[in-house]
C-alpha cells in the first residue's frame, strides 16, 4: 500500500481509538443522506410497482375498446388470439349500478367476466378470501371487502342490484324491479379505491342489467412475458378490422398520466434529497480543512522527506473516498432496515396523528408499498461517493500548496 494511502487511514481511524468522533460525524452524516435517498426513491418506486399489479390484474396488459361496444365477442376472439404475442383474451363489460343491502344502498362499478376465460388473463382467484370464482353464476355476484363491510354483507346474502334501466323505465311510467344476487365471494386487492367500489358478475349477467343483448364493452388481454405491451397493443391495433373503430391500449398508456406524475415526484425527490448528500460533504470537506491546518507541521515534515505535492493531495482525497464509501454502505443498511420496518413505523405514526383513514383515502394503498430499482440504488452510490471523493479536494489543494519551509516554521 503507498503510504499517503496508508496514512489517511491512520488519520481516519489513529490507533487507540475505536472511532474518532470526527469520522464518526462525517460517515453518519453521509448515511443518513443515502438513507432517506434510498427510502423515498423506492417508495416512490413501490407505488408505480403497485399500480401495475392492480392494474395488469385486473384488467391484463392490454385492453381492447370498441366505441359502440363488440357485438360478436365470439367472432372477435378468435381474430385477437391470432395476434402474434397474445396469450389468451377475455371479454367484459362494465359500468354502474345500485346495490342494495338491509337498506343500505352504494353504487358501485360492476365489472362483467366471462369465468371460464378470465383466468387466462388476470388472476382474480388468488384475491378472493370468501368464496371461490367458480361459485360465481348468473346469479351471484361477488362484492370487494370494503363495500361488503359498508352494506354488512357476507357470503350466503342477498343483495338487490339496480341498473340505469330504472332510470329508463322510470320515464316510461313503466314498474321495474331489480335483480336479486346472491353474494358468493369477496375480495380484497390491496388498493383502497377498488376495494371500496367494485363488484364482479358474470358477462350474462352484465349485459341482463344494460340490456345489451349479447355484447361486450371489449377485451382484457394477456401478452407474451417479456414483451413491451405498447408494442403488443400496437400489433392488435394493426389487425383490427375499421368497421369495429376500436382500440388497443397498453396498462402503461391506460395509466400514462399517473405513471407520469409518480416518475416525476421520483425524479424531484432524487434531485432534491441529493442536497442533503451536497451538505454533508460540506461537513466532510470541513473536518478534512481542520486536519490540513493542525497538522501543517506534519504535512511540511512530508515535504521536506520528498513526498510529493500530488501524493500528499492524494493522502485527502482518499479520506474523502473513504468517507464517501463507508457512509454509502452504512446509509444503505438503514435504509433497508427502515424498509423493511415501513409497515410498523407507519402505523405507529398514524396512531399518534390519528391519519390511518386519511392515509388509505389519499394514497390509496393499506400499505407502504416499497421496490429497489437497480437504477437508482446504482445512481444513488455513485453520486455519493464522487461527491464525497471530491469534497476532498479543497483540503487537497490546500495541502497541496503548502511549502515545506514554510509548514515547518508553522505554530
Amino acid at each position: 500500500m503507498p503510504w499517503y494511502l496508508y496514512l489517511a487511514l491512520k488519520q481516519l481511524f489513529p490507533a487507540g481509538r475505536k472511532f474518532p468522533f470526527f469520522t464518526a460525524i462525517s460517515v453518519l452524516g453521509v448515511a443518513l443522506g443515502v438513507m432517506v435517498l434510498v427510502v423515498s426513491t423506492s417508495v416512490m418506486g413501490g407505488f408505480g410497482r403497485e399500480i401495475r399489479r392492480w392494474t395488469v390484474d385486473t384488467t391484463g396488459d392490454v385492453q381492447v375498446r370498441a366505441d359502440g361496444g363488440i357485438n360478436r365477442p365470439a367472432d372477435f376472439l378468435a381474430q385477437l388470439t391470432k395476434v402474434p404475442g397474445v396469450v389468451a383474451a377475455t371479454p367484459f363489460a362494465e359500468g354502474v349500478v345500485m346495490l342494495e343491502h338491509n337498506l343500505k344502498p352504494s353504487y358501485p362499478a360492476v365489472r362483467g367476466i366471462d369465468v371460464e376465460r378470465v383466468e387466462a388473463v388476470t388472476p382474480l382467484s388468488k384475491y378472493i378470501y370468501f368464496g371461490k370464482l367458480d361459485d360465481l353464476d348468473d346469479d351471484s355476484v361477488i362484492l370487494s371487502s370494503q363495500l361488503a363491510a359498508a352494506i354488512g354483507a357476507r357470503v350466503g346474502d342477498k343483495v338487490e342490484v339496480y341498473s340505469p334501466l330504472l332510470i329508463e323505465a322510470l320515464k316510461s311510467d313503466e314498474a321495474y324491479l331489480g335483480r336479486e344476487l346472491r353474494v358468493c365471494g369477496i375480495f380484497e386487492i390491496g388498493h383502497q379505491a377498488l376495494d371500496s367500489s367494485l363488484v364482479f358478475v358474470t358477462l350474462r349477467t352484465m349485459q341482463d342489467l344494460y340490456g345489451r343483448r349479447g355484447s361486450a364493452d371489449g377485451f382484457d388481454v394477456k401478452i407474451t412475458p417479456g414483451l413491451d405491451p405498447d408494442e403488443a397493443a400496437a400489433r392488435i391495433n394493426a389487425a383490427l378490422p375499421p368497421a369495429l373503430h376500436g382500440h388497443a391500449r397498453s396498462w402503461m398508456e391506460i395509466n400514462h398520466d399517473l405513471i407520469f406524475i409518480l416518475q416525476l415526484e421520483q425524479n424531484m425527490i432524487f434531485f432534491l434529497l441529493t442536497f442533503i448528500i451536497i451538505v454533508a460533504a460540506f461537513s466532510v470537506t470541513s473536518s478534512l480543512l481542520i486536519s490540513v491546518v493542525r497538522k501543517t507541521r506534519e504535512i511540511g515534515l512530508l515535504g521536506a522527506l520528498g513526498g510529493q505535492p500530488r501524493q500528499v493531495a492524494a493522502c485527502f482525497c482518499f479520506q474523502g473516498l473513504v468517507i464517501g464509501m463507508a457512509g454509502t454502505v452504512t446509509g444503505l443498511a438503514l435504509g433497508a432496515t427502515v424498509l423493511t420496518f415501513r409497515d410498523n413505523i407507519v402505523a405507529a405514526f398514524t396512531r399518534l396523528t390519528q391519519s390511518e383513514a386519511a392515509i388509505e383515502r389519499f394514497y390509496q394503498f393499506k400499505q407502504l408499498p416499497a421496490h429497489y430499482s437497480a437504477s437508482y440504488i446504482t445512481a444513488i452510490i455513485v453520486c455519493t461517493i464522487t461527491v464525497c471523493t471530491l469534497a476532498g479536494l479543497l483540503p487537497a489543494w490546500r495541502a497541496a500548496r503548502l511549502k515545506p519551509v514554510e509548514a515547518l516554521r508553522s505554530e
